[in-house]
């Protein structure tokens, strides 16, 4: 049996063996059991993708700063993070020309361990300064068009389809299915594994103790795939207590809802259950007044931001991490002047961030196009010349192993060739 199919017991994984199989184990499980004698397997690892939205549009210059360019801190007298100050007030520096800001400084290790990668002014070609259509049009992989009916990370999974996947293939940690996984491949989306409250789709009500009649009645439910047994399979997940989860190696998640998805997401691909596709959530960027420089509201939730990205990483250690890709983008960027309230309003390109064992890291990647007048998107905005598809396909061709990306973006022509050679 594929080792994705295996769950095995180690420090705080879910225990097959410890509720035992008659009865109480979901049927899918009972069948790994009975073929695998209850064996642990530790190697049943397969490669994850980890995709991180941060909602309202991140300010990507103030995320990670251009402090090279004078024109940035022309452009910003009262946001722009120094240059050089005291330490938790100046950028931190990354290659002379960029750096990060200082509330992310937890994740210089990453950068200099060469796990974490950038693709700066990177995002979407389509103008449009809607967060709605900005973020629909990133999930759907098709920028400008609307009457797409699936997310890009959906058509991946049907373009590769496994038979030997578990239901735990693609789940969101999120209230509602992301668009990004919505489709015909089955997807979970949950608010927690302890809460037990799970969502198949935009039109399908909650599975919590009214599942059957759900998937006896629902013909076109994105859950009809794997029936019974997905029911079944978070049953299990709530009987074993994921809220005794214990991360490892000193990792310390931030408190709220991003940080224990974060940590959610590492129990599950510790507990080898078969995720391939993971996918939350983070809002709160919409920094239109008081955005702040290297305090402030910004700066608290990038703080939030990095040391969620740096507990995930710790807690899944660099032998799980070379099988895990983590992938954060935002629906746009912001201007790159400041407004009259100490804010930036809806921009154009952004910063990527790009993390795992087998990431390139220690660069920042994509052609800068410059903050000067004349090099400004439509006067204003950071210049667009990294399309947000070419990065998406490089992570499902390199990581993923999935080639076609035709079927992945419809339309797009997306090639090798448009790789900025973020992965090996």
């Amino acid at each position: 049996m594929n080792n994705s199919r295996r769950f095995f017991m180690k420090r705080g994984a879910l225990a097959l063996a410890s509720i035992g199989v008659a009865g109480s184990a979901p049927s899918f499980l009972r069948r790994v059991a009975l073929a695998e004698g209850l064996s642990v397997a530790p190697n049943g690892r397969r490669k994850t993708l980890i995709t991180i939205f941060q909602r309202g549009a991140v300010d990507g210059l103030n995320m990670v700063v251009p402090h090279g360019e004078r024109a940035y801190y022309d452009l910003r007298p009262q946001i722009a993070i120094a240059q050089r100050g005291a330490a938790g007030d100046s950028v931190v520096n990354l290659d002379g020309f960029f750096g990060l800001h200082p509330a992310l400084a937890p994740l210089k290790s990453l950068w200099d361990e060469k796990r974490l990668a950038i693709v700066h002014a990177a995002g979407s070609p389509d103008n449009t300064r809607s967060h709605f259509d900005a973020q629909d049009y990133m999930e759907s992989g098709t920028p400008g068009r609307k009457s797409t009916p699936d997310g890009w990370l959906n058509r991946y999974l049907q373009a590769a389809p496994d038979a030997k996947a578990t239901p735990f293939r693609a789940v969101a940690f999120a209230q509602n299915m992301p668009r990004a996984m919505q489709g015909r491949s089955p997807a979970l989306a949950m608010q927690s594994l302890a809460d037990f409250r799970v969502r198949g789709g935009a039109n399908t009500a909650g599975v919590q103790g009214g599942f059957e009649d759900i998937y006896e009645q629902s013909v076109g439910d994105a859950l009809r795939g794997t029936g019974r047994e997905t029911f079944e399979a978070v049953k299990f997940l709530k009987q074993v207590n994921p809220a005794q989860y214990q991360p490892q190696n000193g990792a310390q998640y931030p408190r709220g809802r991003y940080g224990e998805a974060l940590m959610q997401i590492a129990q599950l691909i510790k507990a080898g259950v078969g995720l391939e596709v993971a996918f939350t959530d983070m809002g709160g960027w919409d920094t239109h007044r008081a955005q702040g420089g290297a305090r402030g509201q910004l700066a608290a939730l990038l703080t939030q931001f990095g040391q969620g990205l740096k507990a995930l990483v710790t807690d899944l250690g660099p032998e799980r991490m070379q099988d895990v890709v983590v992938l954060t983008m935002s629906e746009f960027g912001r201007t790159v002047r400041q407004n009259g309230t100490g804010g930036t309003d809806h921009g154009h390109a952004n910063a990527m961030l790009v993390i795992g064992g087998a990431v390139r890291g220690g660069k920042v990647y994509g052609q800068w196009p410059g903050l000067r007048d004349e090099q400004l998107f439509e006067g204003r905005d950071l210049a667009l010349t990294t399309d947000f598809r070419d990065v998406f396909g490089e992570v499902a061709a390199k990581h993923l192993g999935h080639a076609d990306l035709q079927k992945v973006f419809p339309g797009y022509a997306s090639s090798v060739s448009k790789f900025r050679g973020v992965l090996g």
